[in-house]
């Protein structure tokens, strides 16, 4: 299993759209394009929604094969996914049906989004054993200590296969930012009650607040997800230009990797 990337840049996000900022990537042509220049601004990885002709939020295998297909061919050591997020468009078959179709090699799925009800379980299950078989690499996205609780009880039943898991922890929300975030170290504490098990985990917050948490994040043992989909602010209030330059903001405040100190 690929290691998560150290900062992975989230550029649009299922909801925003050009109104709350002008440089937010819509097109496919636009996200080539930002994930470009994220990439030269520090970022080793990129987390993609499509958007329809109306900017809307969008699941499509064929198109997302397209895309995924100019950019590794640009950026062949990029850690690329692909979002399965319902975003109130869909149902966990419908999402389930995308991600069997496009078999992608990284994918973010919400546990939440599979299992809405315990009746949920028996085809989620399929689904997370299939993905399992078929290299299908997925990071499990938890909004709260209590959906990382979850998780792990999952994790110990075998209902999840494996025993090293990709992990995103959320921080925050649109509506409200980091107002109300529960602290990071209520999330890892239920990640230790999986003794038996090994995580990779990335952290994602919202607000003005993103910087801190995510280099709080990184002290930590984490990683770092940064961009438009989660914040549009950098750390001292001021409104970003782009997404570049949050990536820029957060891969100079990060630790620096070993290999970057020798």
């Amino acid at each position: 299993m690929r290691p998560l990337p150290r900062l992975m840049v989230a550029p649009n996000g299922a909801r925003r759209t050009k109104a709350d900022h002008p440089a937010l990537p819509i097109t496919d042509d636009e996200l080539v394009a930002v994930t470009r220049d994220c990439i030269a601004a520090g970022a080793d990885g990129a987390h993609l929604h499509l958007r329809d002709a109306n900017g809307v939020h969008l699941l499509d295998a064929p198109r997302y094969r397209a895309l995924l297909d100019r950019l590794e061919a640009e950026f062949p050591d990029a850690y690329l996914q692909v979002t399965s997020e319902a975003a109130g468009r869909y149902d966990a078959q419908a999402q389930r049906a995308m991600v069997r179709q496009l078999k992608p090699r990284y994918v973010s799925v919400a546990l939440r989004e599979m299992v809405r009800q315990p009746e949920d379980w028996p085809a989620a299950r399929e689904f997370y054993h299939w993905a399992a078989d078929a290299g299908v690499e997925i990071q499990h996205i938890l909004y709260s200590p209590q959906e990382v609780q979850g998780f792990v009880i999952a994790l110990n039943s075998g209902r999840i296969p494996g025993r090293h898991h990709l992990v995103q922890l959320v921080r925050g929300t649109y509506a409200d930012g980091a107002d109300g975030a529960l602290p990071l170290a209520d999330y890892l504490a239920e990640m230790t009650r999986a003794s038996d098990h090994s995580f990779d985990w990335m952290l994602c917050s919202f607000g003005a607040d993103e910087t801190a948490s995510l280099v709080e994040a990184a002290r930590a043992g984490g990683k770092a997800r940064v961009g438009f989909e989660n914040s549009l602010q950098n750390a001292d209030g001021s409104r970003a230009a782009d997404n570049a330059e949050r990536v820029r903001e957060v891969n100079a405040a990060l630790p620096q990797p070993a290999s970057a100190l020798s």
